[in-house]
């Protein structure tokens, strides 16, 4: 293993959370660098316009606000480099880290702002009219579709939070349960259930989202009786999970039970010192750019202070 350069403050990701972090570490003069992995930018560049950032009272369409915060980031000082972090060792000091299966670095503390992915049916329409009707955070994108009708598949507390979300704001939420019953908590279910602008489909599967240039309507069938029917809507919202993306770390970062790393309360500190996370992996109830963006701040803070008393040592 040769080691080709040694980093102050690496930072793994490039979402809201991680270039937030960039920006503080550099006005810290810890000379971050910055790994922007396969998705630079993170989720925010797979949506369309985003309303409700402070600081933009016209909106801004998301790979736009990412490309903003990239600058940003650069302009303070920050080293931003395109390269996917694919192996770490974070048992010794300082720790070592993989960067594109090739080149090894050394670095004195890590932040991980690897972000979260949302999880998907996996059909080729879902993907085509993404950003076009088609979302996977109704809190985001509810706001679009203000009074019309909307259909949100998913079983599990989010999705019943999420459906009731959109209750307040669209005239009817159409709600698709793949199975008779839901995961989400009994309290959760009832007040779905007795909110008299959702109707809530059990056994039904998507079979397919239609509209040419953006979602118009929902082919769903029975899979008790194989029954088909369309369902006119505007908008489609996937709430059935995230995934963080935290594999890179398991065995060695404490995680819950879904893989998203487990912080200590009021900070970014993980159970390994000089290792910090912020933003959605992290992050399972808030998943909010703007939530992202101060964990980021947290981070950099954090690490600021870590490598301070390391000095002084």
């Amino acid at each position: 293993m040769n080691i080709s350069e040694k980093v102050h403050c690496l930072i793994i990701g490039s979402g809201p959370a991680g270039y937030t972090a960039a920006i503080y570490a550099s006005r810290a003069n810890l000379n971050p660098v910055l790994y922007q992995g396969l998705q630079p930018g993170g989720q925010l560049t797979i949506t369309t316009e985003v309303e409700n950032y402070p600081g933009y009272p016209n909106g801004v369409m998301g790979p736009q606000m990412m490309v903003d915060f990239e600058q940003q980031a650069q302009r303070m000082g920050a080293d931003i480099r395109w390269g996917m972090v694919t192996k770490v060792d974070l048992t010794k000091r300082p720790f070592v880290i993989e960067v594109d299966e090739e080149k090894w670095i050394e670095a004195d503390s890590v932040i991980i702002a690897t972000g979260a992915s949302a999880k998907w049916l996996g059909l080729e329409s879902e993907q085509r009219l993404n950003g076009h009707g088609v979302s996977a955070c109704a809190v985001c994108d509810g706001f679009f579709f203000k009074n019309q009708e909307v259909a949100i598949v998913g079983a599990g507390d989010t999705a019943c939070e999420e459906a009731l979300y959109l209750s307040k704001i669209c005239s009817h939420v159409h709600m698709l349960v793949r199975k008779g019953e839901m995961r989400a908590s009994k309290v959760m279910q009832a007040r779905v259930l007795k909110t008299s602008n959702i109707t809530v489909y059990w056994n039904t599967d998507t079979v397919e989202i239609l509209g040419e240039h953006k979602v118009d309507r929902v082919k769903v069938r029975n899979n008790k009786t194989n029954e088909e029917s369309i369902i006119p809507v505007k908008a489609f919202f996937a709430a059935i999970g995230h995934e963080p993306n935290s594999w890179l770390f398991k065995g060695v970062i404490d995680m819950d039970e879904q893989g998203y790393i487990i912080t200590q309360p009021g900070s970014s500190k993980t159970n390994v010192e000089g290792v910090f996370a912020c933003g959605d992996v992290q992050d399972k109830i808030y998943r909010q750019a703007v939530s992202a963006a101060g964990s980021g701040c947290m981070a950099a803070l954090d690490a600021e202070r870590y490598l301070g008393a390391m000095d002084l040592h």
